[in-house]
């Protein structure tokens, strides 16, 4: 059994989820891994006027990562990880497959701690997520627009079996890492941020370790905080990122009994409150993001007294050319 495969089976029951010895966030290393994390915490007060004036409803603005998204948190720990127990060594591949985002800090840290890294992915991501890939070095191997994320992790799979001595293969979507640097980081900079009053997070399933990660760690402080999970309403959604768990891969860090409320958004109202970020609150989100904020709006709204956190998962710089900003009137 595998390293990754033994700690998924450690992770059953997430009330008895626990950190293996010598897992630990790294600090001090002198290299671009020390930037990841501590994003501001950005209050929301003008993209919906019917929430109660009791509510606090915030932001977490992961764009301000140095790779400019969530998923150099779980990036940098997969890497670290790899590092720590010798399974990225000197001469290796880093390979994975992504919708975006997780490949661009993948590229970042391949580019910073001098590791190549090769990445496939759907050919139909946004042209500044090719272009970023592109600038940092990264090879890229496109796949079916219609097998989606999918189609991207089956090609890894391919890949890796060819030559698996030659590549580091990280594997976001079963890789216990990628919730250990939410429960490690995302989790106490929250708690920290609103004073431990925190009442409920909101995050979106994509790979799922921000909402298993987070949920977690919070909920070792205060069991009571409510985890919301967002995903779209249907399987052939536009929301980048995130995976609509019936029909699609599960991933192995997924979990149901990781969070307490499932809410489903739809591909429309997630781009209709990424614009609403931009021209209320002077913020470029992505859709997903913007998913993420219609769930927390939803969330304010039946909660008078809460104080709900939600993610901003990158910038919508990131999808310029795409369908979020072409609507007319934006």
């Amino acid at each position: 059994m595998g390293e990754n495969s033994l700690a998924l089976k450690q992770m059953e029951d997430p009330s008895s989820w626990h950190l293996p010895e010598g897992v630990h966030w790294p600090r001090n290393t002198g290299t671009l891994i020390d930037l990841v994390g501590k994003t501001p915490l950005y209050r929301i007060q003008r993209v919906e006027p019917d929430i109660p004036q009791s509510v606090r409803l915030y932001a977490k603005l992961e764009m301000y990562n140095p790779g400019g998204s969530i998923k150099d948190r779980a990036a940098t720990m997969m890497v670290y990880e790899g590092l720590r127990t010798r399974a990225l060594r000197p001469g290796m591949t880093i390979l994975e497959s992504t919708s975006g985002n997780t490949g661009v800090s993948l590229a970042m840290l391949g580019a910073a701690l001098g590791y190549p890294v090769k990445l496939t992915l759907s050919a139909a991501v946004s042209e500044e997520r090719k272009r970023l890939l592109r600038a940092l070095g990264a090879e890229q191997v496109y796949t079916e627009p219609a097998l989606g994320s999918d189609g991207a992790i089956r090609k890894v799979q391919e890949i890796y079996a060819q030559n698996p001595e030659h590549y580091f293969k990280p594997d976001q979507y079963s890789n216990p890492a990628n919730l250990w640097s939410h429960y490690l980081t995302t989790a106490p900079e929250i708690w920290e941020q609103t004073d431990g009053r925190v009442t409920h997070v909101v995050a979106a399933i994509g790979t799922s370790g921000t909402v298993m990660g987070t949920g977690w760690g919070l909920k070792k402080r205060n069991p009571r905080i409510q985890v919301v999970a967002v995903e779209p309403d249907r399987h052939d959604h536009g929301l980048i990122g995130m995976r609509h768990i019936p029909s699609t891969l599960r991933p192995g860090i997924y979990r149901e009994d990781g969070f307490d409320r499932l809410v489903r958004i739809s591909t429309e109202r997630g781009l209709e409150t990424a614009r609403a970020m931009a021209q209320r609150e002077g913020i470029m989100v992505g859709a997903t993001s913007g998913a993420v904020l219609a769930a927390a709006l939803d969330v304010a709204r039946e909660n008078e007294s809460a104080c709900v956190v939600c993610f901003c998962n990158d910038s919508g710089e990131r999808y310029l050319s795409g369908r979020l900003w072409s609507t007319p009137g934006t």
